[in-house]
């Protein structure tokens, strides 16, 4: 299968970013898609909306279906998951993309930011997932797919930024889990992980801003590979933690620059690689600064 015509996908946080990018590239196929967001109204630093975010996916190609919804609120998960259903029939593809970030120590962390964080990603995550699944079951080729990143236990990740790691690696676990949990009813369940920092709102306005930004990739290079695996057999390829670039490399794609911000900027590695892991041929990064120990 190298379309998702027809396919419908229920996407969290795909207002803007990485989730919108997903879903625009699946648009394009002619695929429907749920867009289950918070931001429905204009925000000063934000751009987009659940319903900036339908007129692109329908300009695209694709049919949209903007749905408010916090998905810390199980009521409100369970009322777009049916949503969903009534208007496009079922649910193909589940796409884990909604997450909070706050990249600080311990004793730099609000006791109300761990929890937001482990709400979204880890609980979310899971109440998605689980909402999903009894619709999954009934389709053909089913995925679920969590933008969450391999697990690399090491001291290095947690000590930066402990509850950010453990959430982030709360929705990995949940991988784990559904892919031996769900293999029998064949809907593969997988991870994808940007090897770059991606120019999304999260980057500029929390992270690093502009410098940071023009040191990315664009979001196009994640959402390529999303869809590659969404394209896979979901009997054939589940429980994998993948990187954006080797998925494109094992489809053939060799010329990465387009998908650079700014090519005479060195790239930034995102964190929570693999030391092991050996970028395509050609991807050469730039160096990021130390991460084994939190800030003073």
């Amino acid at each position: 299968m190298s379309t998702l015509k027809g396919k419908t996908l229920f996407i969290t946080g795909g207002s803007r970013g990485i989730g919108l990018a997903i879903a625009r590239r699946a648009a394009r196929d002619g695929a429907n898609i749920a867009i289950a967001a918070k931001t429905t109204t204009p925000q000063p630093k934000l751009e987009g909306t659940i319903f900036t975010a339908a007129e692109e996916i329908e300009a695209a190609g694709g049919r949209a279906l903007p749905l408010a919804c916090d998905i810390r609120d199980e009521d409100q998960v369970l009322a777009a998951v049916a949503a969903t259903v009534k208007e496009f029939g079922g649910i193909d593809i589940c796409i884990n993309n909604a997450s909070a970030i706050s990249l600080t120590p311990v004793q730099a962390t609000e006791m109300k930011r761990f929890d937001l964080m482990m709400a979204i990603n880890t609980r979310g995550t899971f109440l998605v997932s689980k909402s999903c699944i009894p619709h999954l079951k009934k389709a053909s080729n089913p995925h679920i797919l969590m933008l969450s990143p391999p697990l690399d236990m090491r001291t290095k990740w947690f000590a930066p930024s402990t509850a950010y790691t453990i959430a982030k690696y709360g929705m990995s676990m949940c991988v784990l889990g559904l892919a031996g949990e769900l293999k029998a009813d064949a809907i593969a369940v997988n991870a994808l992980w940007p090897r770059t920092t991606i120019a999304t709102a999260a980057v500029g306005n929390l992270l690093g801003g502009e410098a940071m930004i023009r040191a990315s990739r664009k979001p196009e290079i994640v959402a390529d590979a999303a869809h590659a695996i969404l394209a896979r057999p979901a009997r054939e390829f589940t429980g994998q933690f993948c990187i954006d670039d080797s998925v494109l490399a094992a489809e053939g794609v060799t010329d990465f620059e387009p998908y650079r911000v700014d090519p005479s900027v060195p790239l930034m590695p995102d964190i929570f690689l693999p030391e092991d892991d050996v970028p395509p041929p050609g991807v050469v990064l730039g160096e990021r600064p130390a991460l084994d120990r939190p800030p003073k």
